[in-house]
């Protein structure tokens, strides 16, 4: 017994099934349009990202600092640094001309030897901090804030009109010396 093979039926036109070009060029104009549409929305959704990524990133090393403070039983700052990795005086600009915490961070340790770098965060330039200082320093035992509160706030460097408070982070120190995080600016009632 013989099986029956299902074998497709050619088209009317004679050749092999497949795209006309017309097809072809439609599905590439509504591609077009499609992505053209959505950039946009992928370019908002990078921004958004990159501002919480760097506040996350801040509030680990105020807590990295808090915690080797208690540690270590010494004062551990963290600063604004240049590009020579030093730490920047208050209202000293960084190389690229900036007055806030974009330039970059380091962790140092104020022990009784020369101060030591234990970590660093690089500058990037399209993220702002600003906040009302330029150094927060950690005392032992209880890795307290020293200055009392303090806040950060971290936001895109070139904000458009649609950048709300969505677009923010607030950091707020604590005097003793905890970080919280909260979304929205540091002015607003978040």
């Amino acid at each position: 017994m013989q099986s029956k093979l299902n074998v497709p039926a050619r088209s009317r036109r004679g050749g092999c099934d497949g795209f006309t070009l017309v097809e072809l060029l439609i599905v590439a104009v509504i591609m077009a349009f499609l992505a053209v549409m959505a950039t946009p929305s992928f370019v908002a959704w990078r921004i958004r990202d990159q501002v919480d990524a760097r506040a996350r990133v801040l509030v680990s090393s105020l807590n990295y600092a808090r915690s080797e403070a208690i540690r270590r039983g010494v004062r551990v700052t963290l600063c604004r640094i240049d590009a020579a990795r030093r730490c920047l005086a208050p209202r000293v600009a960084c190389d690229g001309g900036a007055l806030d915490w974009s330039c970059g961070w380091a962790v140092t340790t104020d022990g009784n030897a020369a101060a030591s770098v234990l970590r660093m965060q690089p500058r990037v330039a399209e993220i702002a901090i600003t906040g009302n200082t330029s150094e927060i320093a950690f005392t032992p035992p209880a890795g307290q804030a020293i200055g009392g509160l303090r806040s950060l706030e971290v936001a895109p460097r070139h904000s458009g009109a649609n950048m709300r408070g969505g677009w923010r982070r607030c950091i707020r120190i604590a005097a003793g010396g905890r970080a919280r995080l909260t979304e929205g600016g540091c002015g607003s009632s978040a």
